[in-house]
């Protein structure tokens, strides 16, 4: 596995200056504003990457405030009241994406989202205060007792709000089996493990964050 330095220096040299490369990477948002997220937005944020895996984004997008309508806003308050024949008629609104499985999913992490604000007061608190330490545990927890959460959904979904996360892509899985670090697709715990575990090392040599880290390291895969 090659040092920070060595990952800093590829992208430098790829993007030719300090100020191209740095205006490539993402920022995360500050725990702060995670914490002050409402659990409506939440909700929100989580069902649309529900809706979006396996689509393309910019439609799921474009039928978004149709859906905020028909759920209420993501009160979830509201939302973990609807019944299966309330679901049934969404199945028939042209507005929404018509996908039954993902329908139901809403009021299931509606309750996720109320049981973890019961617990810490708001379920920002939970985002915010996961350490990034451990940002694969946080994939899996959100994977184990959400709803349509396992897979890339956990990651992404985290990349949405700006919680601090790497995220496998292809190219980052491509960038880090030519590391030594994996041989496949990241889905076993011990893989995990060991792709946190570089993530740790490149972050304490740096000081930067996972998403700038994960980025660089994807930057790395020749195309």
């Amino acid at each position: 596995m090659r040092d920070y330095n060595w990952l800093h220096e590829y992208c430098l040299n790829r993007f030719g200056s300090v100020e191209a490369l740095e205006a490539r990477l993402p920022q995360p948002s500050s725990d702060e504003a995670l914490r002050q997220l409402s659990d409506d937005r939440y909700l929100s944020l989580i069902s649309l990457r529900i809706f979006r895996a396996g689509l393309k984004h910019s439609l799921v997008d474009a039928k978004w405030p149709a859906f905020e309508q028909a759920f209420f806003g993501f009160d979830p308050e509201k939302v973990v009241l609807m019944g299966g024949e309330r679901l049934e008629n969404l199945m028939q609104d042209a507005r929404l994406i018509r996908h039954l499985g993902k329908l139901k999913s809403v009021p299931r992490n509606a309750q996720f989202v109320l049981d973890v604000a019961r617990e810490k007061g708001c379920f920002g608190a939970l985002i915010a205060d996961w350490p990034v330490t451990d940002i694969v545990g946080l994939w899996k927890y959100l994977a184990k007792h959400g709803a349509q959460l396992g897979g890339l959904s956990a990651p992404r979904f985290l990349r949405m709000v700006g919680k601090d996360t790497f995220i496998p892509s292809d190219d980052m899985v491509a960038a880090l089996k030519a590391q030594g670090i994996i041989d496949k697709l990241p889905t076993s715990q011990r893989d995990r493990a060991a792709v946190q575990a570089a993530f740790n090392q490149w972050h304490a040599q740096s000081g930067r964050p996972l998403c700038q880290l994960s980025v660089m390291l994807a930057h790395t895969v020749n195309h």
